[in-house]
């Protein structure tokens, strides 16, 4: 257990997510209504309840605040941050340069005479913003990625938007009107969906919505339905007037304002942080005002008008889904899939494998952030002894969370390795050995610079960025859906929260070199630039998924697992398409055999020559590598 989840989420920028790997986890946010269905599951033809769409899904994650400024007009001020963390106000700000060195302060943050690094870490904008995603869906489209999941985009002083303010609304400074959408936004009923207006914000996320599905791209958006930030309408209207608010059944308040007992206001905050008060919640999982709230708002999202599903979101992707009870998710599934059968909800869990089977039997949510995946391929391909696995205990692992799924589910998991609450793929090799990135909540502090000095901030080198390679292989060939955090295919690195947050890195601005450490001291220059060699493979992975029925919706068959050579190989297999994939994890070419069936084998990723001498074929496959072979 973290002897400080406060001090964690401090240098965190209260991330949505720092909270323990583990059992006692749960004690943060009980769960107070039955986890079992409440009557017959709606499967389709499948049988399955899960949207397909979702199977063939190649998703992309956008961090909106830290992708493009596409409208620089727009770009927030000094004022705009007040209600984030941390409290105090700046003396001097102004939006942070996109390509300066990470760690070097500018001359505004000097002027503020902050000794503590993440304050000017989480004070940070650097202005982007809806139209610089709109601006990109052709990048994004041509890399192969046909789905978004969009952090927070809803109104909210912090950059990561996890402190929302409201969630009828996005945040002004996403759009092209800041202060216009305000003096609209004031003149609402929260209270009265009625009276909910359409702000320039709000216009223009619905026509990211609509470019996003002309080019075959689906969205969707994060829920944060477990708490707001202060300064939300319905927190500042309690902290106003108190037990008179029609909002103080919304949160759990401890004492009110009195001044004859000497009370003062307190109430409950998202594990105990001030700047997030915590919904309430009753025996049907939040209370009755929230509830109608969250309701209203995704029929909004999703329904946008009135004028149909067609035009809203895909789904959502809910937060610390785990800290909101069973009941609540499944009334807000039976509203969702009302609007629309076919919307994608995923959950955001980060539990033991076996602890998510109760959100999974088909009445709350489709898929999850598959954060085991990435642990177990962790454990294979990067992690030294004591936390390195073997070919067999691989393939155990990976068969056993298959298992755990009812039909269908394991395909639409979001398979992933970095997000915005861990440390980037490419340092975590540069780091391996650090801990074991399955122990969530001691990795999560192992792996920030504020939390171990002895992180290294460098950039991958040509070595670490082949495993990196290894493992897009694998994650592109796999059962379920694959999802990049932006900047993994450009060789983007960081340390966790808040260094897994950088400005994108595009091929039009000039970056700085990365010479200055967390602590100020100078450190061998590491060049900022696109990695396009990466780039490529990237998108050379994500066309060939696209291109192979067998990988989106495929059985799965292990082929070789074998640990004196490191090696392992799966065959997935669709009506008569056959798709064989070999890994060889040793640090030296490696011979595959296999069986020929009768079939003629080409590798598609490399063009390696395959050999066949009687009823087996033979390939060679170079060290940290793979091979993809293809039945024509």
């Amino acid at each position: 257990m973290l002897k400080s989840p406060l001090k964690l989420l401090s240098l965190s920028c209260l991330a949505a997510t720092s909270f323990l790997y583990s059992a006692t986890s749960l004690a943060y946010c009980p769960q107070t209504s039955d986890a079992t269905p409440k009557g017959p599951i709606p499967l389709n033809e499948q049988g399955e309840f899960v949207p397909l769409w979702a199977k063939s899904a190649t998703w992309y994650q956008i961090f909106p605040e830290r992708f493009r400024d596409g409208d620089p007009s727009n770009n927030p001020t000094a004022k705009d941050l007040l209600g984030a963390d941390p409290a105090e106000p700046p003396k001097e700000w102004q939006i942070h340069p996109w390509g300066s060195d990470w760690y070097k302060l500018q001359p505004y943050e000097v002027a503020n005479g902050e000794p503590e690094l993440w304050k000017h870490l989480l004070r940070r904008r650097y202005g982007g913003d809806l139209q610089g995603i709109i601006d990109k869906l052709d990048y994004i489209k041509g890399l192969g990625f046909n789905a978004i999941y969009l952090n927070p985009i809803f109104d909210a002083p912090s950059l990561h938007k996890y402190d929302g303010a409201s969630y009828h609304h996005v945040d002004p400074n996403f759009g092209p009107d800041p202060k216009g959408d305000r003096a609209m936004m004031a003149k609402e009923n929260p209270l009265d969906p009625s009276t909910w207006v359409w702000t320039k914000a709000d216009e223009l996320a619905l026509e990211l919505i609509k470019q996003a599905k002309q080019r075959g791209i689906r969205i969707i958006f994060d829920g944060v339905f477990n708490h707001m930030g202060v300064n939300s309408f319905a927190f500042q209207h309690l902290k106003q007037h108190q037990q008179n608010s029609p909002y103080k059944d919304w949160f759990t308040v401890k004492s009110f304002d009195n001044k004859q007992t000497g009370s003062t206001f307190s109430y409950e905050g998202w594990f105990g942080v001030s700047s997030l008060p915590e919904f309430k919640e009753d025996n049907k999982g939040l209370a009755a005002g929230p509830r109608d709230y969250i309701f209203a708002a995704t029929e909004r999202w999703m329904n946008p008008k009135g004028k149909g599903a067609e035009y809203g979101v895909d789904g959502w992707r809910l937060d610390v889904a785990f800290c909101v009870a069973h009941g609540f998710w499944k009334e807000w599934r039976s509203h969702v899939k009302t609007i629309n059968p076919q919307a994608y909800i995923t959950a955001e869990l980060v539990m033991p494998a076996e602890q998510v089977k109760p959100y999974f039997q088909g009445d709350e949510f489709d898929g999850e952030m598959n954060y085991n995946f990435a642990f177990n391929a962790a454990e294979f391909m990067f992690n030294p002894a004591p936390h390195k696995i073997s070919p067999k205990q691989f393939d155990a692992k990976l068969a056993q969370d298959r298992a755990l799924y009812p039909k269908g589910v394991a395909y639409v998991t979001q398979n992933l390795f970095g997000s915005h609450d861990s440390n980037r793929i490419g340092s975590h090799i540069v780091n391996s050995g650090i801990g074991n990135f399955r122990d969530w909540g001691k990795y999560f502090q192992l792996s920030q610079v504020g939390s171990n000095p002895a992180y290294q901030v460098r950039k991958p080198n040509a070595e670490e960025i082949r495993l990196q390679k290894l493992f897009v292989i694998f994650q592109m060939t796999y059962v379920g859906a694959p999802m990049v955090y932006y900047g993994d295919e450009v060789g983007m690195w960081g340390a966790n929260d808040p260094d897994d947050r950088k400005p994108m890195v595009w091929d039009d601005i000039r970056y700085e070199d990365e010479v200055t450490k967390p602590d100020g001291s100078k450190r061998p220059a590491d060049a900022v630039s696109v990695n396009t060699d990466l780039q490529q493979h990237y998108s050379k992975l994500l066309k060939l998924r696209n291109s192979l029925p067998a990988l989106q919706l495929g059985s799965f068959t292990t082929l070789v697992t074998d640990d004196g050579r490191d090696l392992y190989a799966f065959e997935r297999t669709y009506q008569q398409q056959r798709v064989r994939v070999l890994l060889n994890n040793s640090n030296s070419p490696a011979e595959f055999e296999l069986s020929h069936d009768g079939l003629n084998w080409q590798e598609q990723l490399d063009k390696l020559s395959v050999s066949r001498k009687g009823d087996k074929i033979y390939l060679t496959v170079p060290a940290k590598w793979g091979a993809v072979l293809v039945a024509q």
